[in-house]
């Protein structure tokens, strides 16, 4: 990282840091002075405003209180910082307008509040604050909004150029990456070559040499063939030829 950004890094930090605790001091001092108007209650907190000279007493306490106690309490938090930052500004000129506080003190105080109530409403909540927070998100969100409509605007472009072609299904393209996997892969390897997954089960049978079955002779038939005679009850063997001799070669 370059010297500049550095700077901006530390200068980034720094605005962060004295924001919180704007925030906090000037949030927790409005939301005590509500608490304590709450705390003595309405009727003596009109009866102060009514000393002040302001009219209508018990409404400007009401008003007060609760703006003082929600307001300060957003400030904390951070949230709508802008907004409200502003409501506490008009909250302090309208008091110092209508019913001024007799004691310089608290005449000092209200100024200081309703000053920095304002440089907190132009300058923000800081980034670390809840409003900071949304924003990422709400910036998230419209990036992904920004990228979908692109990414439709280009698959209309690409049907327009070849209209043969129909445009690319975003659905059908995430469940294709989806279902890149092995058993992905695997089940379409079995749709598209069915021959294969024979031939795997052929491979698998049974090759181990086996002994050949032993070759058996017939046994000589006791029934006379054709032609036979029959000697006691047995079949005679065919007579033998003699060889016959000639005297004096």
């Amino acid at each position: 990282m370059s010297r500049s950004g550095q700077t901006t890094t530390v200068r980034e930090s720094l605005r962060d840091i004295a924001a919180i605790v704007a925030r906090v001091g000037v949030g927790g001092i409005f939301f005590a002075n509500g608490w304590r108007k709450l705390e003595i209650g309405l009727a003596q907190t009109g009866v102060q405003f009514q000393g002040q000279g302001a009219p209508a007493p018990r409404a400007w306490a009401t008003v007060t209180m609760l703006t003082e106690l929600i307001g300060g309490a957003l400030l904390i938090a951070g949230l709508m910082v802008s907004v409200t930052g502003l409501i506490l500004f008009a909250e302090a000129v309208a008091v110092l307008w209508v019913a001024p506080p007799l004691n310089p003190i608290t005449l000092n105080e209200l100024i200081l509040l309703g000053a920095a109530s304002l440089l907190l409403a132009v300058v923000g909540a800081g980034r670390i604050s809840v409003d900071h927070m949304v924003v990422i998100r709400r910036r998230e969100t419209e990036a992904a909004n920004e990228f979908a409509a692109d990414h439709e605007a280009d698959a209309v472009i690409a049907s327009l150029r070849d209209p043969a072609k129909p445009p690319a299904d975003p659905v059908a393209k995430s469940s294709d990456v989806k279902g890149s996997g092995p058993a992905a892969r695997k089940d379409a390897a079995k749709k598209e070559e069915p021959g294969k997954a024979a031939e795997s089960d052929v491979s698998l049978e049974d090759t181990a040499p086996h002994a050949r079955p032993r070759r058996t002779e017939s046994a000589p038939s006791d029934e006379p063939a054709p032609g036979d005679t029959l000697v006691a009850g047995r079949k005679k063997p065919p007579a033998r030829g003699r060889r016959t001799t000639t005297g004096g070669d």
